[in-house]
């Protein structure tokens, strides 16, 4: 378990009944990524669970505030991992809770992968992730892409 400020991070085995609450609120907000993830969960399409991934989340007093997981990109080869899934509550947003998170999973994927992509579709998510440190690609199945080889800890 990483802590930072008042909220904590930790790996995710088992869905819970708090991601609803989140899927929730994406879906208010016109996301349908967090709906995706349970049911791929369920179907076992995609657990986080190959060597190398994991889902992280991020809990503030026990509450369920921020989710993301760290796969192999479907789309590139196997030294190349993808952001997935990443969602912080309208609540916890500006408090530093998604860089926390970003942060966690990028020091998992410099374990396993040289590279770690992901794909936004909104300017928001773009402006996150340039300060995340990733730079914008062209890719169609990627806009975003952060090197982790020769990086200092």
């Amino acid at each position: 378990m990483h802590t930072t400020r008042d909220f904590s991070i930790r790996t995710l085995s088992a869905l819970t009944e708090e991601l609803l609450i989140l899927e929730a609120e994406a879906i208010a907000e016109g996301f349908r990524f967090l709906t995706r993830l349970i049911a791929e969960w369920k179907s076992g399409a995609n657990r986080f669970d190959r060597p190398g991934e994991c889902l992280l989340g991020v809990f503030n007093n026990g509450q369920l505030i921020a989710i993301g997981g760290l796969s192999y990109d479907p789309y590139a080869g196997p030294e190349v991992g993808r952001l997935r899934r990443v969602y912080v509550a309208q609540a916890s947003r500006g408090c530093h809770v998604g860089k926390a998170l970003v942060s966690q999973l990028l020091k998992h994927a410099a374990q396993q992968f040289g590279v770690v992509r992901l794909s936004t579709d909104t300017q928001e998510g773009a402006a996150f992730y340039l300060r995340c440190g990733f730079e914008p690609v062209q890719d169609k199945h990627a806009t975003h892409a952060k090197s982790l080889i020769d990086q200092e800890a």
